[in-house]
């Protein structure tokens, strides 16, 4: 996704219901924090180090990492926390997750989908948007915009700089302007 469709699409969310505020968090949290949506949805109250400027991930083979977060990420995870969740009914094996559905309990992968597709459809994006998609918009836009592939590459948690190339899908013109920009020899 370019920045104008996930901007469209945060802009599709009905914020006048308690569900809105969440989906907005989720959308936040998903695109400014390059999660998985696995990832998203174990997220946990204790693994938010917003005084120290990150988040505690736990990825791919209980690997964890630290991922900074961004004052907008920030912003809605809080609106939602202190002003919808606080409200809520919550599963006492629920009591540390971050996003929760209507009964109180840990949103699903699956819901995860469904959110996105809603909000998609509402948002007149044609192609098809999962959850990943933020993710790789996340590190495309990075590295679009000056990025260090070694920094997004420790972010979204890769061993391999080959996964994060594959990730950031670094088109001809980009390394064209790169080589432009930054070679002694220009």
């Amino acid at each position: 996704m370019d920045v104008e469709e996930n901007d469209s699409l945060i802009n599709a969310i009905d914020l006048s219901s308690k569900q809105g505020e969440r989906y907005r968090a989720i959308i936040e949290t998903l695109y400014g924090c390059d999660l998985r949506v696995s990832e998203l949805v174990n997220l946990k109250i204790s693994d938010l180090f917003f005084d120290e400027g990150f988040i505690k991930v736990t990825g791919k083979g209980d690997k964890q990492r630290l991922v900074p977060i961004g004052p907008i990420s920030e912003k809605y995870i809080n609106i939602y926390r202190k002003e919808i969740r606080v409200h809520q009914e919550i599963h006492s094996l629920a009591k540390d997750t971050l996003f929760l559905n209507r009964r109180g309990k840990a949103l699903t992968r699956a819901m995860i989908f469904t959110i996105i597709k809603q909000l998609a459809e509402k948002a007149g994006i044609r192609k098809t948007i999962s959850p990943h998609t933020f993710r790789h918009s996340f590190a495309t836009h990075l590295l679009e915009n000056g990025a260090d592939l070694r920094a997004i590459q420790q972010m979204l948690g890769h061993e391999s700089i080959t996964t994060t190339e594959i990730y950031t899908h670094v088109d001809r013109k980009h390394l064209t302007e790169v080589i432009n920009r930054y070679h002694p020899r220009k």
